[in-house]
């Protein structure tokens, strides 16, 4: 195996930009807000039938939280509203209070993904990138949008990202992890190369409804065991991209794991690549060890934050990652929110700092 000090790579750190958040969660003040982006059949249809997701409860939080909307008890807005649905309000406290240049909006609700009727999962994206637009991206320049697309759908997919490309206020594809199949299948192949195709990453935060128990061994009990199952998740669908030879395909593709933590992706990568060199002939398509496509095509976001211990273990967790491929996020409003004057618990050069808090966003994205 090779050492991880022989992996690292240098870090760039020219950027314009000090800090860009690449997990914010924008919300609606009601669900009743995403009717003016639905056509009148929409409207009706939500209104008579209501969505129909693939698992049962999964728009109502699928386990009590330990905090109400999962969010920070100070995110709340004066005027009223759950957390990160007043624009005004998340641009004091967020935007100007910690001094962020950028902010990367993650919708998570209303699932389109995760709904079964599958012309209603069209609806509901664009509703969503329309609404992202007008309440936020438009009047707020600091914002960026996530193009939300129906990875149920491939076709579908692909049409509503060709119509947002070109708007460079939408600088990601947003994707759930958890799906039907496995996200390396090929059918779900045209999303990658619209993506490439249009030079747009793809972000895949945690969550998603795919009507498949949660974790490997089953439905968990308890939030806790649900928490810790979205690193499962994380590593099957990396390990999907990797033999099905999807960065094999697309050598250009750039995709992002947004709020799985980072500390197992080394040993994952170990693991993998002792298991190609046992049966690397199953998959003759996968043509390098799958940890330098781990290395060379994905990213990793910083919140949760790692805090081993003894702290120093981090440094060495960054340096097989390498620093160039991990970005900052808050996971604004949440409750397990990371500030970026404490994030760290070990110091970073002045590269390291500059690559993680920016440089490294401005690479994945493709910012000027």
């Amino acid at each position: 195996m090779t050492e991880p000090q022989t992996l690292e790579r240098p870090v760039e750190t020219k950027t314009k930009y000090n800090l860009i958040d690449c997990d914010i969660h924008p919300a609606m003040k009601s669900p009743a807000e995403i009717l003016p982006y639905l056509s009148q059949r929409w409207r009706d249809h939500l209104a008579t039938y209501g969505g129909h997701t693939r698992q049962g409860l999964a728009e109502t939080l699928s386990h009590p939280r330990m905090v109400p909307e999962v969010s920070r008890v100070d995110s709340w807005p004066p005027a009223g509203g759950p957390p990160g649905s007043d624009l005004p309000f998340l641009r004091e406290q967020h935007l100007d209070g910690l001094g962020i240049d950028i902010g990367v909006l993650v919708p998570l609700r209303f699932n389109a993904s995760g709904q079964r009727h599958p012309d209603f999962s069209v609806a509901i994206a664009t509703a969503i990138n329309d609404w992202q637009l007008s309440k936020f991206l438009e009047p707020e320049p600091r914002l960026r949008g996530s193009i939300i697309a129906t990875q149920e759908d491939p076709a579908n997919a692909v049409a509503e990202i060709d119509r947002r490309a070109s708007d460079k206020r939408f600088i990601q594809i947003l994707l759930p992890p958890r799906s039907i199949e496995p996200l390396g299948k090929r059918r779900h192949w045209p999303i990658f190369e619209a993506a490439v195709s249009h030079g747009l990453p793809i972000s895949l935060h945690v969550g998603g409804v795919g009507g498949h128990q949660a974790t490997g061994a089953g439905w968990p009990s308890y939030y806790i065991e649900e928490h810790h199952s979205q690193v499962q998740t994380m590593q099957a669908v990396i390990a999907s991209l990797i033999f099905e030879g999807v960065f094999e395909h697309f050598p250009e593709l750039r995709i992002s794991f947004v709020e799985g933590g980072f500390s197992w992706v080394p040993s994952f990568g170990w693991r993998m690549d002792k298991a190609w060199a046992a049966m690397r002939d199953e998959v003759p398509h996968v043509k390098r060890p799958p940890s330098e496509y781990l290395r060379r095509n994905i990213w990793f976001t910083t919140q949760p934050m790692e805090e081993p211990n003894p702290a120093r273990n981090l440094a060495d967790t960054l340096k097989w990652i390498g620093s160039d491929r991990l970005m900052f996020s808050t996971d604004y409003p949440h409750w397990d929110f990371d500030d970026p004057r404490y994030a760290f618990k070990i110091p970073l050069t002045a590269a390291e700092k500059t690559a993680i808090f920016a440089g490294n966003a401005v690479n994945f994205y493709g910012l000027n």
